[in-house]
């Protein structure tokens, strides 16, 4: 029966190849049944979900006959540096990397992720040799800006950071780097073993050419050129002959003796659309999951790909003028043969050049399979036309495919300026071809009267009244009712409290959870970029939800920019090849397509922008005037504004009508000396007592624990304070109702107590009323020696063991990522001496894992 991964349909949907002991519906339905009966036995219910995994894997194994593992370890025996990988391509290809280089004295190996969730860390641990010094992480992350913002982790990182750091099995933990790669990335053996150099220190690459001058396969060359025959296709996605490959791929399949793959992807964003397709045949079983590198036969579709691509792929006089010098000394110096097709020069194609596809078949069989030509017809003629129709183009391909002599003068042809940079490989974009009739989005400029008969006929133009339509999240809105700084106009660090009257908005909300802030662009900026774009503000823009096309939205130009259109934020390099469209300037379009391609030369200049300059839309309009999209492209090619959640520092329980927060407020200096700040803190930072704002909820994993008579254990950094503030607030609110509350123990850590002591006066009283029971304070720079605070917690260890082992506490840290694994370590440590006094021998970081799956051991981090 037809089966798909639920990880490898993206490949499964454009790959072909022959699979053999494919379980029946009988041997599917028994195999199951096997596997539930094992995981159902007795004493195999009441378990984590961890060990839950690993019995069905280990049941899996027993019933089919496999050795699969959570984890699966390649390469060489006792290796200085490991990569660790997760996908289809990834793993298939690192490991086989990773077996060839150990081939040649390298000292890697590859970890391959098969299971992600849970992500069992001591089954990790497990299969690391411990000779590792250096572990790769290959993460994949967004995009190339995700890349290229060294604050992005990538999330299998975050896994095995914790996993290696809290870790007993080295005397020296092993460094972890986090090798990010955006999601278009195309893997190839060259670029696998380039994530391998990485983490050591001689070269393990020789030159890129994956042939050495002698025409010996190098390290990297992975299939045996003598047992595996390949083909590749490149082609513009509306060439009559597109379907070519595929079906020469399911003839050649039909031979029961060869294995046969088949795969197409398709870049829909250069020349309006083109593919590559690769066929691979070889008598044993291929696993292959890059593009052709070395290809027995390329076929080229039409000349103006040589422009783009590095294709060893051919020509007269007058061909000689459309291909490019490198092509001609490449061919040349490769010894390759070049063959012409050209379908009109036989008179059926001319006529019809629906069968174009036929002959490009034919000719391939020619020039690829001579031996095969005859009873090559017949299985064509199984998948793709008739016999009669591809009978009859046999007789007449001589006249269109020719073979044409390569002048000894193409090797020695010198190039005039600068080399092409030229793409090795497409970057797939999609994996079908490019739909060529585009619908834009229902964005109109129109004049009031037009919004004005929606207001006045809603039943005839379908007009409903909504807040924020453009959202799709149930908004309220309220009213600032105090706005104060927390922290002294001097101080380098703008820390303020923001509350909000709640009114009839009919807004609720729960501990822990974060409030939404639907932040408007800054209006100077805004009238600024009005009048430098030539824009009429009071000018109607129909606009549609980026949630739901259907959902439209009458705006004037100024409300969309100040609430709709994220104009002043940082651009993705789609935007830069999207606004390279519209530039008249020839210069302006190129460097903009450069900006927004693959090249190393672009990659470098957008970090820059992006990094250092951290430059907006506005700015980029600004830099190239000869760009100048409409409004109606604009509100299409800019990401729409984002609203900002921050965690709720108030108990509705104790101030029902309001809603507080506690605010950073970003800011920054470019380099061109403007003051830059985060879009949202500004917005809330600059409103007055009295302003409305649009607001959403958003649940949050801090969640009190069941008992009101569990003790709390809360450690906030900075601004990580917020959602502890709410907490004791509701504790105190129990208190005053007569019920009996736990501990509750308080770590904050800040710079300097005199100017970031936020809240201080409010822990104290609750101190001092009996609510809070402990309060660690760490001013990290108000002594020679800086104190964190994990260091406060270390010194209040056995008030800790109280609290949250003796009494079943929860602990919660907010705040920033850098000090969970000191903070953690101090929580193993009390788990092990609270362990020793009772005479129980426990793994610390396996109670952690427990205390997590209780809801004991709760992190919101950033």
């Amino acid at each position: 029966m037809p089966t798909i991964h639920i990880y490898d349909g993206v490949s499964i949907g454009r790959e072909t190849t022959r699979v053999i002991d494919v379980l029946d519906q009988a041997g599917l339905h028994n195999t199951y049944k096997a596997v539930q009966n094992e995981i159902s036995a007795p004493g195999k219910k009441s378990v984590n979900t961890d060990t839950k995994v690993l019995q069905l894997l280990n049941a899996l194994n027993g019933e089919l006959g496999t050795q699969y593992g959570v984890f699966e370890y390649h390469g060489h025996a006792t290796p200085d540096s490991v990569l660790t990988v997760f996908g289809t391509v990834e793993s298939s290809l690192a490991s086989q990397v990773a077996l060839s280089l150990e081939r040649e004295g390298a000292k890697v190996g590859v970890v391959n992720v098969r299971v992600y969730r849970p992500f069992i860390e001591e089954e990790f641990l497990g299969v690391l040799p411990e000779s590792v010094r250096k572990i790769g992480v290959l993460g994949q992350v967004d995009d190339q800006q995700a890349v290229s913002d060294s604050s992005v982790r990538s999330n299998l990182y975050c896994d095995v950071i914790p996993a290696i750091a809290y870790s007993d099995k080295w005397a020296t933990p092993p460094a972890v780097i986090d090798v990010k790669y955006a999601r278009e990335t195309v893997w190839t053996p060259v670029s696998v073993a380039a994530a391998f150099q990485l983490l050591v220190e001689k070269p393990i690459l020789q030159p890129e050419d994956i042939w050495t001058e002698s025409g010996a396969p190098s390290a990297l060359q992975l299939l045996d050129p003598s047992s595996v025959q390949q083909y590749t296709f490149w082609d513009i996605d509306t060439s009559d002959s597109a379907n070519a490959p595929v079906a020469l791929g399911q003839a050649l399949a039909t031979d029961s003796a060869n294995n046969v793959t088949t795969k197409t992807g398709y870049d829909n964003l250069i020349q309006g659309g083109v593919f590559r397709s690769n066929i691979r045949k070889s008598k044993k079983t291929i696993e292959a999951s890059y593009s052709i590198d070395a290809a027995d036969v390329v076929y080229v579709g039409g000349e103006s790909l040589l422009k783009m691509y590095d294709i060893l792929g051919v020509k007269d006089d007058d061909l000689e003028k459309k291909l490019p010098v490198e092509f001609r000394n490449a061919l040349a110096a490769k010894g390759a043969k070049l063959y012409i097709l050209d379908p009109p020069a036989v008179e059926v194609i001319a006529n019809d050049p629906a069968q174009e596809v036929y002959l490009t078949e034919l000719a391939f069989l020619r020039v690829a399979l001579p031996n095969l030509e005859k009873t090559g017809l017949q299985k064509l003629a199984s998948v793709n036309g008739t016999i009669e129709t591809l009978q009859e183009l046999a007789k007449v391909l001589d006249n269109a495919l020719r073979l044409v002599e390569i002048p000894k003068t193409w090797a020695t042809e010198e190039l005039e300026g600068t080399p092409s940079s030229l793409f090795k490989d497409i970057c797939t974009s999609s994996f079908v071809a490019y739909d060529k009739i585009e619908v834009d989005p229902p964005t109109y400029l129109k004049d009031w009267k037009t919004a004005a008969k929606g207001l006045i006929f809603k039943e005839a133009y379908g007009t409903k009244p909504a807040l924020r339509p453009d959202v799709n999240v149930k908004t309220y809105t309220v009213h600032v009712q105090e706005n104060r700084r927390l922290t002294p106009p001097s101080y380098d660090r703008n820390i303020f409290h923001i509350e909000f009257d709640l009114g009839n908005s009919g807004l609720t909300y729960d501990i822990g959870e974060a409030l939404g802030i639907h932040a408007e662009n800054d209006e100077v900026e805004v009238e600024e970029f009005i009048k430098f774009y030539k824009l009429d503000p009071k000018e109607i823009v129909e606009v549609s939800s980026r949630e739901n096309l259907e959902v439209l939205e009458n705006r004037t130009v100024y409300q969309a920019l100040m609430q709709n259109v994220d104009i002043f934020g940082r651009p993705p390099k789609r935007f830069y090849e999207a606004l390279a469209e519209f530039a008249d300037d020839p210069d302006e379009r190129k460097e903009l397509t450069t900006l927004g391609g693959p090249t190393k030369e672009g990659n470098q200049e957008f970090k820059r922008r992006a990094e250092v300059d951290t430059i907006t839309y506005a700015d980029i309009l600004l830099g190239f005037p000869s760009a100048h999209p409409s409004f109606h492209d604009i509100v299409r090619i800019v990401s729409p504004l984002k609203r900002r959640e921050y965690s709720i520092a108030s108990c509705q329980k104790v101030t029902p009508n309001s809603v507080a927060l506690m605010i950073v407020v970003v800011g920054w200096v470019d380099p061109k000396g403007r003051d830059r700040f985060g879009q949202a803190t500004r917005f809330l930072n600059k409103l007055r007592v009295g302003a409305p704002v649009t607001v959403s909820v958003k649940p949050s994993v801090m969640k009190l624990p069941p008992k009101s008579t569990q003790p709390l254990i809360m450690a906030g950094l900075g601004t990580g304070l917020a959602p502890f503030r709410a907490f004791v607030q509701y504790r105190a609110w129990e208190k005053a109702q007569g019920k009996e509350i736990g501990s509750v123990l308080l770590y904050m850590g800040s710079r300097h107590q005199r100017e970031e002591y936020c809240y201080g006066e409010e822990w104290e009283a609750y101190q001092d009323a009996g609510v809070i029971t402990l309060l660690g304070r760490a001013f990290s720079r108000d002594q020679p020696q800086k104190i964190y605070i994990q260091d406060r917690m270390r010194q209040t260890m056995n008030d800790i063991i109280q609290a949250y082992l003796k009494e079943e506490g929860a602990f919660y840290l907010c705040g920033p990522t850098w000090p969970v694994p000191d903070v953690t370590n101090v929580l193993e440590d009390a788990i092990a001496r609270d362990a020793q006094m009772i005479g129980r021998k426990v793994t610390p970081r396996t109670e952690i894992e427990k205390l997590k799956d209780q809801l004991r051991y709760v992190l919101e981090v950033y």
